[in-house]
């Protein structure tokens, strides 16, 4: 039997996680074109632009569920 110890929504923060991401890839472009073309570009900055956004308006959630085999002796404890 599995028990639930832990949910947590990390679609609050998520839009930062993205917008670092974007951010390294911007700045990891020059490199990063050797091997991409412009439309992979374009393509990957709309994706990591519109899915902050989506995460930032709340249209987007990440769910993080803990589970235990038989629960965790002493109780689970969530770290955040």
């Amino acid at each position: 039997m599995f028990v639930v110890e832990d949910i947590h929504n990390f679609g609050e923060d998520y839009d930062k996680t993205l917008m670092a991401w974007y951010e390294n890839f911007e700045k990891s472009w020059d490199s990063l074109k050797l091997n991409y073309d412009e439309k992979f570009y374009r393509m990957w900055k709309y994706y990591l632009l519109c899915c902050a956004g989506a995460f930032r308006a709340r249209q987007c959630q990440l769910w993080q569920i803990v589970l235990s085999k038989n629960g965790v002796e002493g109780g689970y404890k969530s770290v955040r």
